[in-house]
């Protein structure tokens, strides 16, 4: 008996001594805090690159190796390690999976990126003739139903054999997370959906520069909240974490493209967090960074994840009260913009209506740290909204908030604010502006 106790408190004790463990909610955890994910794709070479990372909020990193979590460590913040599980249980993923289980840096296992966009409709397909012509897929021919079926069949039993081998030698069962394309198929990663804890999509919406002179943002970026709604039903309630876009499309590498150079404004890149965060992302991350040439662009996206590391204990605390949002509106509904959502970038000419009430809403959250509140309310359509009623604040009556990064005061009066918004504006009030971050540089980045 003695013996077996003593195994059992060394165990708990190993386990306790690392810095995060798996909680199933999409949260990390550091050190016993739940935190919200602000993550970066790729690990810079310099030392002081990274340390700007960190320095501008980031808390999350892609890790290809067990020194790039070491150089993560050292800095504070966490990392991801993709794991090609589509293999199945390989010696190079058993050598990979053992060489860094214990690593107290390690926050999360990712597996094979857009696994299911990739056998069903990837532009790839065509060049490598499995279809013939774009769009195969979603025109459901035969032949393309055929090969993602045959394929399905051979990846899929062999991810899910890895999964399990990665949960039986994990001490501290992480997380397992796949990121898919915006569109990827939703019967096929109900496949492999049971196996995993996390799951989300990467959208990149920006690809049309601006016209001169002409500051306001573009309607693309609302498909952000359409595609955090499709995974959340994708997934079935699964934590979803959203993979925003840090790059202009011409600058990939091999990318061949008519797009212009077109880079998000800050404005753009702060709406597309906020409105992924207002309809339950449990993470952002970014992807792309290290192709960019623009380093104003870059400081814009800075200037993003920084303020969202300032409210980093409102984005990892939960949902306390619901408010409830109500348009007065100003000129007939008809007359205003309506907002259409492209399925995917792909040119396939395939294209899904929203809703005219999904088209013409404002959405809010409200979250409590302590005796502090925020409030994040955004306006998802292309119209002024001049009287939006922010409704059932029952515990703030009374209370005072002030706009972060504006100028704009309110009280909270018989449980409403009554605001005014632009299109596609957010605005965060909370109760003192210590939650506003000291960086300002990329605050005004007007985009391209």
């Amino acid at each position: 008996m003695k013996t077996r106790l003593s195994f059992v408190a060394t165990v708990i004790f190993t386990c306790s001594s690392f810095m995060v463990f798996g909680q199933g909610d999409g949260f990390l955890v550091k050190e016993g805090k739940r935190l919200f994910p602000i993550g970066w794709y790729t690990m810079p070479k310099e030392e002081a690159s990274l340390k700007e990372l960190v320095d501008a909020g980031i808390n999350f990193i892609n890790c290809s190796s067990r020194k790039e979590l070491d150089r993560a460590y050292a800095l504070g913040i966490q990392g991801w390690m993709p794991i090609k599980l589509q293999n199945g249980v390989t010696d190079d993923l058993k050598a990979k999976v053992l060489s860094v289980a214990d690593h107290p840096a390690l926050a999360i296992w990712e597996g094979p990126d857009e696994i299911v966009w990739n056998f069903t409709a990837t532009s790839g397909l065509v060049r490598s003739k499995v279809h013939e012509k774009l769009g195969d897929w979603w025109e459901q021919t035969s032949g393309a139903i055929n090969y993602a079926d045959k394929k399905a069949k051979e990846v899929m039993p062999k991810m899910i054999e890895a999964i399990n081998y990665l949960r039986s030698v994990d001490p501290l069962n992480r997380q397992i997370w796949i990121n898919e394309a915006a569109s990827s198929d939703a019967a096929y990663v109900h496949e492999y959906i049971d196996h995993i804890d996390i799951t989300g999509c990467d959208d990149y919406p920006v690809r049309e520069n601006r016209n001169h002179g002409n500051a306001d943002p573009r309607s693309c970026i609302g498909n952000i909240g359409f595609f955090t709604e499709r995974w959340k039903m994708v997934g079935m309630g699964k934590p979803v974490w959203m993979v925003l876009q840090a790059f202009s499309w011409p600058e990939l590498e091999g990318q061949q493209t008519a797009w212009p150079v077109a880079y998000p404004s800050f404005d753009e890149s702060r709406y597309m967090a906020y409105t992924a965060i207002v309809h339950g992302a449990r993470g952002i991350l970014y992807w792309g960074g290290s192709y960019v040439k623009s380093k104003a662009f870059t400081q814009s996206i800075y200037a993003v994840t920084s303020e969202l590391a300032a409210l980093q204990p409102f984005l990892s605390a939960p949902d306390e009260i619901y408010p409830s949002v109500k348009i007065i509106n100003t000129i007939p509904v008809e007359n205003q913009t309506s907002t259409v959502v492209d399925v995917n970038y792909w040119p396939v000419n395939l294209k899904v209506p929203v809703s005219a009430q999904q088209s013409q809403q404002v959405l809010s959250i409200a979250r409590r740290y302590g005796r502090d509140w925020m409030i994040v309310v955004v306006n998802e359509t292309d119209s002024y909204q001049m009287g939006v009623v922010i409704e059932n604040l029952k515990y703030l009556n009374g209370m005072k908030l002030v706009e972060l990064y504006g100028n704009e005061k309110v009280t909270v009066s018989n449980e409403k604010l009554v605001l005014r918004m632009k299109p596609r504006e957010v605005k965060v009030f909370v109760t003192g502006e210590k939650w506003e971050t000291s960086r300002t540089n990329g605050r005004d980045y007007p985009g391209w």
